[in-house]
């Protein structure tokens, strides 16, 4: 029996927190926003809000037959509303899990979540007035940056600088629009590449240059800059922005890679015939030889152990499993806390052993 929504209210201190442990996440509404992007709004399935930074991300893992893929999304939403998120997402004609979320993903239907993560936001790097520049569907940080802010800060100093395609596919233009109606610091600057005989346009048009960030933001040099988009797009902006003699320290941009697939090397012998280390995976029952230089992740892979993973760089935090001994080297990108360091925690993608460990999995 479904419950009202008056049963179902609970004021703020009432519910958990979302922590930053697996979730279950049950999809409450799917929102078109502009061709192949959809807006994809969650809420918990235990009651709890939602705990997070603007511009953070959260790994899903998508039932996509023959087995789950991971894939980090950003969320669009803003934590200044904590009882519910969203993820607004881009589908290519080549992806797999978005497509799957497109075609499948529909209220009522429940996924697990991994997060939030991400050094992202203008929260960990204040400014006193901020550039926020991106493309395609690198506005969704920003636009949960610009809503926390809104609500949180309506006086804001934010230049907003999005490129599309086309008029058509500004994503949020609309909203946008309404919020800059109240936010007397939010200065909009659209720029599209193209328009179509019968669309309308008297906005900037072409690719981002030099001259077009000065024509939006002739002070850029004077603020915080936040980037994200496609790779090329992003690394045009900051060689545009390093020749201009900007203060990089003053640069943050945001980029989920995707995992290109490695070799798994095999088990090597030292020079007494034996092999470097070994892993137990206690829940598989597993003990797997492992090579120097080889990581947890990849052994597990090449012993059947399953690991979810989605960036393999140690950025999204998808691969978090529990070290019961043993001692390994990670290197990481601000996937993992360090209060989950020290509770035993480490990220499979990017640790080595170093001596014999066992590992939860």
């Amino acid at each position: 029996m479904n419950m009202t929504v008056s049963q179902r209210h609970q004021h703020l201190d009432q519910m958990q927190p979302w922590s930053d442990r697996q979730h279950l996440l049950e999809c409450l509404s799917v929102t078109p926003e502009s061709p192949d992007v959809m807006t994809f709004t969650f809420r918990s399935d235990r009651e709890n809000w939602f705990r997070y930074l603007p511009g953070q991300f959260v790994t899903l893992e998508l039932p996509v037959d023959p087995e789950p893929v991971m894939r980090t999304y950003t969320l669009s939403s803003t934590p200044s509303r904590p009882f519910s998120v969203a993820v607004t997402v881009k589908a290519q004609k080549d992806s797999i899990g978005t497509r799957w979320m497109f075609e499948n993903l529909k209220p009522g239907m429940r996924i697990r979540a991994f997060g939030p993560l991400g050094d992202f936001t203008h929260v960990r790097h204040p400014g006193e007035k901020y550039l926020f520049i991106s493309a395609g569907s690198g506005i969704t940080p920003m636009m949960s940056m610009t809503r926390y802010m809104s609500d949180i800060a309506p006086l804001a100093d934010i230049t907003f600088v999005n490129c599309s395609r086309g008029p058509s596919e500004i994503v949020f233009r609309s909203e946008l629009e309404y919020l800059a109606r109240f936010m007397p610091n939010l200065n909009l600057g659209f720029i599209v590449e193209q328009c179509g005989r019968t669309e309308l346009w008297s906005g900037l048009k072409g690719r981002i240059d030099k001259a077009k960030i000065a024509l939006l933001a002739p002070d850029f040099l004077d603020r915080t800059v936040f980037c994200c988009g496609p790779d090329v797009f992003m690394d045009f902006v900051r060689s545009t922005l390093e020749a201009s003699g900007f203060d990089m320290a003053r640069y943050h941009q945001e980029s989920f890679r995707p995992a290109s697939a490695e070799l798994v090397p095999e088990p090597s012998p030292n020079e007494d015939g034996e092999v470097a280390t070994s892993i137990r995976f206690t829940m598989a029952g597993k003990d797997v030889a492992c090579s120097p230089g080889q990581t947890i992740l990849q052994a597990a892979r090449g012993s059947a152990v399953r690991i979810g993973a989605a960036c393999e760089s140690g950025l999204c935090g998808t691969c978090k499993v529990m070290k019961l001994s043993g001692e390994v080297e990670m290197n990481h990108n601000g996937g993992i806390l360090d209060d989950e360091i020290d509770e035993g925690y480490i990220l499979a993608c990017c640790s080595r052993p170093k001596t014999d460990v066992e590992i939860e999995a």
